[in-house]
């Protein structure tokens, strides 16, 4: 069974030959053959150490199987068959004109919103808005909750992800069901924003979260070569999210997962627009908390308007770190609010999203070529299955304004521009897909965020140009640059190794990557003592009350000069620390 060295070292010895070495080595038979053999010294120390090893190996090997054991949870299923009432004219508070769409025996002096699917104009359900009580309590229990997570293991935490990450491929179909009823996106657009990414934050968390939060060492200085320097990353305690409605799956639970595995609660409040997916996703989160022996209470979902958000959580001094994604106009008032307690905060706003040779910006000797090139395809677009609806009616009659107002200044319109109104779902919050060209950068509808499916096209006659323009732009989130040699392309959210965020306009601060979930901790250097646990005394020429200044003084001066000076200026510096210790 034995398989000599030479011939694995061997340089005429194939790759093939050598790996079939390797494996008759490794042959339990081989093994024991070998410790057989060896002598009796041998063995005793290699079963010393491996008797040493055995604890270490233990909790190793119970880390491991804690992590990798997905734990089944029940959540409800979403039904494929829903169908619900057509709202003429929907929108969040349409129950107030028709009475028939708040739940039976609703409170009367509650506030309630509507939640319907926006292709369709179809309701799904009347939600109670929560008071200030409830909202309050809900960080209370979160606060209560946190210290038993702070208290666990890594392997604990992932194996939260593990069993949610087991749970999201088993029920893919009604997550991306849920999504698309209540935003009105594609089922394609679904699985890119939604699942994808909600996976691969997981996925990251799992294989480097804890590298990226275990002590970091920090390089010794020679006055403190006896110590050790480290930096320990500590949880924040509670923690809350503010999201947009465009991702409602991702945009929670990217916070959530952050959160958890970082040691902290987490209160977050979903967009209205939202309300109902957000409370359906997030509790399956909950559920998968409580089924792998976290207290559930760890996650909040506040269901409430914005001006109680602010009053309760954005200047709630419990709240010691806030994330927020949506529009820059909200976004300022959150950092306003935070800022009343200095509360830290990563804040993503609006993006005008500019690529070159794409979607936004072309060279003017190519601007035809690429519109011959694009317009049959965007005239192909099919509304409710390539294209999804908007979020609500809300954006139309801007949308068709800075259209307009472009085309006055000089734009070329080519297709699109106009709400569009489908016979089968008239109600459906549907905009035209649309290609204009001509566009400039001094145009609104370049520089405004618009949410829609409209592709302007900015042509430029040199590269220093564009790139002037862009660096102009009030928003700064993201840019493609697409070439026929070279395309740096990438669905960036899959990499969820790379800290993700905004400049200017577009927000501050990072989520995603160790920066991101270092972000939600807070870093606390530590200096202990090491070396044959050496103390550091005060010298008596620097003990209060100074008996002699000059002493003192030529003390420090040579400190210095050890410390910080050349060569010469260290060996001074230790002749004058033992002449004035």
């Amino acid at each position: 069974m034995s398989c000599p060295l030479s011939s694995i070292l061997g340089k005429d010895c194939g790759i093939t030959q050598r790996l079939d070495c390797i494996q008759r080595q490794l042959h339990p038979t081989a093994v024991w053959e070998q410790i057989t053999t060896m002598p009796p010294w041998k063995v005793a120390v290699v079963v010393i150490v491996l008797i040493a090893k055995l604890p270490v190996f233990l909790a190793w090997l119970k880390n491991w199987t804690t992590s990798r054991t997905a734990v089944k949870f029940n959540w409800p299923e979403a039904s494929p068959e829903w169908k619900g009432k057509v709202i003429q004219n929907p929108d969040l508070f349409a129950h107030e004109r028709d009475a028939s769409l708040l739940p039976a025996g609703a409170d009367t002096k509650a506030q309630y919103l509507t939640c319907y699917d926006p292709s369709t104009g179809s309701h799904i359900e009347t939600i109670r808005l929560e008071n200030e009580a409830e909202i309050l309590a809900r960080l209370q229990k979160a606060w209560a909750a946190q210290p038993s997570l702070a208290a666990s293991s890594f392997a604990q935490r992932r194996r939260f992800l593990t069993s949610l990450k087991a749970w999201i491929l088993a029920h893919m179909s009604d997550i991306v069901a849920v999504a698309v009823r209540d935003t009105g996106k594609t089922r394609v657009d679904a699985v890119f924003g939604e699942i994808l990414t909600t996976l691969a934050k997981i996925d990251w968390l799992i294989s480097d979260g804890e590298a990226a939060l275990a002590p970091s060492k920090r390089k010794r200085t020679l006055l403190l070569a006896h110590k050790n320097s480290e930096v320990v990353y500590e949880p924040l305690g509670l923690v809350a999210a503010l999201v947009s409605w465009n991702y409602s799956f991702h945009n929670a639970l990217g916070p959530i997962l952050a959160a958890i595995f970082s040691g902290n609660a987490i209160v977050v409040k979903g967009s209205e627009q939202v309300a109902w997916s957000s409370r359906w996703f997030i509790g399956a989160v909950r559920a998968c908390l409580s089924a792998t022996g976290f207290d559930p209470e760890l996650v909040q979902l506040a269901i409430c308007l914005p001006g109680l958000a602010e009053k309760c959580i954005t200047t709630n001094p419990d709240v010691r770190h806030i994330t927020f994604i949506g529009s820059e106009p909200v976004g300022k008032l959150v950092a306003k609010a935070a800022a009343q307690n200095l509360t830290p905060t990563c804040i993503e706003l609006g993006v005008s999203i500019s690529s070159g040779l794409a979607d936004d910006q072309v060279p003017r000797s190519r601007q035809q070529e690429f519109i011959d090139l694009l317009l049959p395809r965007v005239r192909a677009l099919r509304l409710g299955k390539d294209v999804g609806s908007l979020i609500s009616h809300a954006p139309i009659a801007r949308l068709e304004k800075l259209i307009a107002e472009a085309v006055k200044q000089g734009a070329t319109l080519h297709c699109g521009g106009e709400r569009a109104v489908l016979p089968d779902r008239p109600e459906g919050a549907y905009f035209t897909p649309t290609l204009i060209s001509d566009v400039r950068m001094d145009m609104a509808l370049a520089t405004e965020e618009l949410f829609a499916p409209v592709m302007t096209v900015v042509p430029y006659d040199s590269v220093e140009e564009a790139v002037a323009w862009l660096k102009k732009q009030r928003f700064g989130l993201g840019a493609g640059v697409y070439g026929g040699k070279r395309a740096d392309f990438g669905v960036f959210y899959l990499n969820q190794s790379m800290p993700f965020g905004g400049v200017k306009a577009s927000g501050h601060s990072r989520f995603a990557g160790p920066e991101g979930l270092r972000s939600l901790c807070n870093p606390k250097a530590l200096i202990q003592d090491t070396v044959f646990k050496v103390r550091t005394s005060i010298p008596p020429a620097l003990d209060y009350p100074i008996k002699n200044e000059d002493k003192a003084w030529g003390f420090l001066h040579g400190l210095v000069g050890l410390g910080f000076g050349g060569i010469g200026g260290k060996v001074k510096g230790i002749f004058e620390l033992v002449r004035n210790g």
